[in-house]
């Protein structure tokens, strides 16, 4: 029985972006024209008025504007949004609104601007401080913008991400180092680092490039959570690291199953109702979403499903899950995953410390392996 709503998140896509770079496998389109902006938020707001009876009085603790590049956005459009949103819906007035950004769109001033409009965690896709290896993955910043960029950032908002790779062609230990280093000389809040990763329907997985092999590739994920950790950033999931207190909440809850409603073109959501939990995927194409044609799919999530899904989110945290969230939030008795916990236990993946579940070292470096025990 699942005793309550989860909490409620809201995703906004932004799918436009100056440049699809070849790694990226995100719903985003290079931008070809004027970006009909006016009309796109008209769209947001819609679909968003459309879906509230099914979320109707349900606080909202975090947003989330995610792209493509949402920086590309005019502030006065930001706040065009922002203010319908909080309109609408029951925003938290502590609530976690962050704002995707590119180094080559930054301006103190449109940033500045982005604060005023009530975006509290800026997101900024670093990659690499390296011009070689930015070159190589598509960037459209180099390494002196990637710095203005996070050392204007750090002073405009309190709570500051930067996204850096790790993996990348032609990259050495040195120079992963390096990234490291420049980064942490900012002082963010958190920092995500991604192990590059070929991903069907891109560009580099139609031509890969020359990549670090298996051994150097573990060595730079063991010297990533070295020196994060020696620094101060707690570990929490897979590819995050945040100062105290400082984790994203909006990515957090997906990692606790929690409730998300997505906007925009290729946006997805997962409700949860006393009966059912669904997910819903809109249409990808710009063109389409703004012709009225948002939902592209809709199912109802089985039980092999939930157990499945739960388990990909919440075992990505160090920490693991408390027993009783599972049921909580997939409305199944533990009994339906006793098989598998055993199982994954059995060969050192997962381990149980009175109520938590939570994955050992040798689970969070083989996460697949450790999730293939509960895919039915």
């Amino acid at each position: 029985m699942r005793l309550a709503p989860p909490p409620l998140s809201l995703y906004v896509h932004f799918p436009w972006c100056l440049h699809k770079c070849p790694y990226c496998d995100f719903n985003s389109h290079a931008v070809r024209g004027e970006i009909p902006e006016a009309a796109y938020i008209d769209a947001l707001i819609g679909e968003l008025e459309r879906a509230l009876p099914e979320i109707w009085g349900r606080p909202v603790t975090t947003i989330f504007i995610g792209g493509g590049t949402p920086s590309l956005l005019t502030p006065e459009g930001l706040d065009r949004l922002l203010t319908a949103i909080r309109t609408l819906l029951p925003v938290r007035p502590w609530a976690e609104v962050t704002l995707e950004a590119n180094p080559g769109t930054f301006e103190t001033a449109r940033f500045r601007a982005y604060k005023a409009a009530g975006v509290n965690r800026l997101s900024i896709g670093i990659q690499s401080f390296n011009d070689s290896h930015l070159r190589a993955l598509g960037r459209i910043h180099d390494s002196r913008e990637a710095s203005v960029a996070a050392a204007a950032a750090r002073e405009i908002f309190e709570h500051l991400n930067l996204d850096l790779m790790y993996a990348l062609p032609g990259q050495t230990l040195a120079e992963l180092e390096t990234d490291l280093a420049t980064g942490l000389a900012f002082a963010p809040s958190h920092l995500s680092c991604y192990h590059l990763t070929l991903e069907p329907n891109t560009a580099f997985a139609a031509a890969p490039p020359p990549l670090p092999d298996d051994d150097l590739a573990a060595a730079m994920q063991d010297r990533v959570e070295a020196a994060l950790t020696a620094a101060g950033y707690d570990h929490y999931e897979t590819s995050a690291y945040a100062l105290p207190s400082q984790v994203c909440r909006h990515n957090l809850n997906y990692w606790q199953f929690g409730d998300y409603l997505g906007i925009g073109a290729g946006a997805h959501s997962k409700l949860s109702f006393p009966e059912r939990v669904i997910r819903r995927a809109n249409r990808k194409l710009p063109r389409e979403y703004l012709e009225g044609h948002a939902l592209a799919e809709e199912r109802v999530l089985g039980a092999d499903d939930l157990r499945f899904e739960f388990m990909m989110n919440a075992l990505r945290l160090t920490a693991g899950y408390e027993s009783a969230l599972f049921t909580e939030r997939t409305g199944l008795g533990w009994e339906t995953v006793r098989t598998e916990i055993g199982k994954a236990e059995s060969r050192g993946l997962l381990e149980r410390d009175g109520l938590i579940v939570r994955p050992t070292p040798l689970g969070r470096r083989f996460l697949n392996d450790l999730l293939e025990i509960f895919l039915v």
